[in-house]
Parts: structure tokens; C-alpha cells; sequence
């Protein structure tokens, strides 16, 4: 090869790196300048297929996933681990790369993918968040970190808005903080009350890990009428449900509550035990339908005369026995002359919302003492509408959200 063909592609090989820097400039620009923000779905990963032939695809695999490795490991928090989305969404071979290196909540304890929101938290230190309440639009912000910052610029991690209907009230749950359509790619799930407020059922978007499902009612598509071919979930999926002691007499004392999670095996904080951990979100509805219609012919699915829409688990001989959680108990407080708790400092103003749950666990079952009285979720007031949240394995962001929702909707019949 003559000396000028080589300078010929040194130049074409500097001009594509300068153009690529530039739009990740801009692209960080455009992030740091924007303050509700939630994390990126997994649509914006996807390229082009051009994009696989470019001079980012061809770098050698070992400097690849050196470049990639040194990123993750030195963007621990968010805005700046949004880099990481960055890099995986430079092409597949990135992206294969940065979703291998990428480790879930358990075990780095950190955000980085939408399907974190739905894996697992830490076991051993909690994920600390807040919940900022609009009064004015019934909406709230499940956002990342201690406490509010005073610029607004704070992780969004998911969004609520309670709807109330003539028999119940739904918090429909999105990635997005302006996108409560549950016909949009930005819908994860939704929490649903009873007439009195005191009993509360959580549906997923998705359907749970490893687990048989069946159809409780009609079988029918969530998206307008407008969409064509709408990239969706088909289905809600009952994956839990949250209790309140009806307090009639109003009698002293601090109100009861029970959580039953469905798809969380009570094995899960049994020594050496594990929680189902999802790896991506469901697919179109078209596979979504394809996958379960194909269970059609190799087990029976029994169809309910319920009007409902969701779909349950399904409650065989052979399934595990699901989580059970419950507040933890106060002491009362002579001096003070109220139930109290210890929030270490996370919780600052009194209130009927604030609990602390831990596992419901019976004389016969193999769990360590410690684990019996770990915390897995607390849940308390700090500000007029700030709350804050922290939650621990087996539990993830999404299910510790819509426990907490359910404290916003609780009657006073049961305070």
C-alpha cells in the first residue's frame, strides 16, 4: 500500500471519531439541560444497521470492553451515568458489550437500564429515594437520591397519577412524567384500590418470571384506536396485593398493613435463596400473544366467568409460597406520647403514612433472626409533599412504589 493511501485513511478515520464526538457532546448537552427526565427505554438503544459497519463496531473486542468496563465502573450516579446509556447506544456491538458489563441493582446498586426499576434492590445497603406529591394534578415523582435538589434537576425513576372512578381508585404508574396512556410504550403497571381504600391490588405490564399464567376475563388489546401497530404490553398481570386493618372504632393505635407478593417466593430470603430477576421488558403484543397461546397446546388454561381484564397467577399444588410483608410493630412513647419508629433519620415529620415493613415469618420457616428483622421498605413524610422511600432486596423499585402509593389512598377509616 503507497504511503498516500495510508494518509488518505488516517484522514477518513479522523473525520468519522470528530464526528462522533460532536453528537456525543450534543447528546450531553441536551441531557444536562433537560430536568424531568426518566430513564432512557430500551427502544433508544437500537440502531441502524449503518451504524454496525461503522469505524465504533470495528474496534478490536479487548480495547472495546476495556473502554467500556472503565465507563461503567467510573459513573456511579446519575447524570452522569447516563454515559453509559451512551455508549450502548453507539451500536449492537456496544450494546451487547455495555449490557454484559452492566450489573442489576442487587448487585452494584446502582441504575442504569428501565428494566432495572423492576430487578431486584441490594441486599445489603438500601436504594434511597423520594416521592415528590403534586396535589394539584394527582400526580407523583418517584425520584433517585436523598432528598430534593434545590435546581430540580433530579433523577426521575417513575411517575403515578391517581384516577379516581365511581368503584375504585387507579394510580397508573409510567416511565415518563407527562405520559399516562396506558396504550404508550411508557407504561409499567398500575395500582388499584377497593371501594373503602383499605384493600389494594399491584398489576404489572408484564408478565412475571418463570411464572404459569393464566386469563381471568376477556382478552383484549390497551392500545387507541388511532395507533396502527402499536409496540405494547397486551396484558395486566396481578403480581401482588396490599391490606389495610379496617379501624371502624377508630381506636388507638397505629393502623395494621399486609402486603402478599405474588411473584416473589418466600424462599427468596431464605438462606442462599434468590428473587425473580427480569432481564428486559416484554415484547409487542404480537409476541406477547404468540408466546402465550403457544402455551395453548401444551397446558390447560381454564378461563374465569370475572369480568376483569387482568390476568392472575396461576395457584397450583406445586407453587411457592408467596412473600408475605408487614408493618413493623412501634413501641409507644411515654414522653412523647406516640408511636414511634426508627427511621434513622430518614423521616422527619409525623404521620399516619410513615411504616417500615419486614417479613411475615413463622416459627417453622428456615430464616436467620437478622433477616427477620431487616427492613425491606420504609416509607415516611419529611416535607409538606416530600416522602421519602428506601427499600431493599427482594424488592424492586417498581412494587416498593406501589406499596407506598397505597399509603396516598388509605381512608380514615383505617388511620
Amino acid at each position: 500500500m503507497s504511503f498516500k493511501s495510508i494518509v488518505r485513511e488516517l484522514k477518513e478515520m479522523r473525520d468519522g471519531i470528530g464526528s462522533k464526538s460532536r453528537r456525543g457532546v450534543a447528546a450531553g448537552k441536551h441531557w444536562h439541560s433537560r430536568k424531568q427526565t426518566h430513564i432512557a427505554p430500551d427502544q433508544t438503544l437500537l440502531s441502524s444497521d449503518s451504524s454496525q459497519h461503522s469505524l465504533w463496531a470495528n474496534l478490536p473486542p479487548e480495547l472495546l470492553l476495556d473502554i467500556v468496563r472503565r465507563v461503567e465502573e467510573s459513573e456511579t450516579s446519575w447524570p452522569a451515568r447516563a454515559v453509559v446509556v451512551f455508549c450502548a447506544s453507539v451500536c449492537r456491538t456496544w450494546r451487547e458489550v455495555t449490557k454484559e458489563i452492566v450489573q442489576t441493582p442487587e448487585q452494584c446498586g446502582r441504575f442504569t437500564f428501565p428494566i432495572s426499576l423492576k430487578q431486584p434492590g441490594p441486599r445489603e445497603s438500601p436504594i434511597q429515594c423520594f416521592i415528590r406529591r403534586d396535589r394539584g394534578t394527582s400526580t407523583y415523582h418517584l425520584c433517585f437520591g436523598l432528598v430534593p435538589s434545590e435546581d430540580g434537576s433530579d433523577k426521575l425513576l417513575l411517575a403515578a397519577r391517581k384516577i379516581r372512578r365511581a368503584t375504585c381508585t387507579d394510580f397508573v404508574i409510567s416511565l415518563a412524567a407527562n405520559d399516562f396512556s396506558r396504550a404508550s410504550n411508557s407504561y409499567v403497571g398500575k395500582l388499584r384500590s377497593n371501594f373503602l381504600g383499605t384493600k389494594f391490588t399491584i398489576y404489572d405490564s408484564q408478565p412475571p418470571c418463570d411464572m404459569t399464567i393464566q386469563p381471568t376475563g376477556g382478552m383484549s388489546r390497551r392500545f387507541h384506536s388511532k395507533q396502527v401497530s402499536p409496540r405494547l404490553p397486551a396484558y395486566n398481570y396481578r403480581i401482588g396485593s396490599i391490606s389495610y386493618e379496617l379501624n371502624v372504632l377508630r381506636t388507638r393505635g397505629p393502623r395494621r398493613m399486609n402486603c402478599i407478593m405474588a411473584t416473589i417466593p418466600f424462599s427468596s430470603i431464605e438462606e442462599g435463596g434468590a428473587a425473580p430477576t427480569p432481564t428486559s421488558f416484554a415484547q409487542s403484543f404480537d409476541e406477547q400473544f404468540f408466546s402465550f397461546t403457544s402455551l395453548k397446546g401444551k397446558e390447560p388454561i381454564t378461563y374465569s366467568s370475572s369480568p376483569s381484564p387482568s390476568l392472575s397467577l396461576a395457584s397450583t399444588p406445586g407453587s411457592p409460597q408467596p412473600l408475605a410483608l408487614k408493618n413493623k410493630a412501634p413501641r409507644w412513647h411515654e414522653q412523647l406520647q406516640c408511636w414511634c419508629l426508627n427511621f434513622r433519620g430518614r423521616v422527619t415529620v409525623a404521620s399516619v403514612k410513615n411504616f417500615q415493613l419486614v417479613a411475615a415469618v413463622e416459627p417453622s420457616h428456615n430464616v436467620p433472626l437478622a433477616e427477620q428483622e431487616k427492613v425491606i421498605l420504609q416509607f415516611g413524610k419529611i416535607g409538606k409533599d416530600i416522602f421519602t422511600m428506601d427499600y431493599h432486596y427482594p424488592l424492586s423499585a417498581f412494587q416498593a412504589f406501589a406499596i407506598c402509593l397505597s399509603s396516598f389512598d388509605t381512608k380514615p377509616a383505617c388511620e
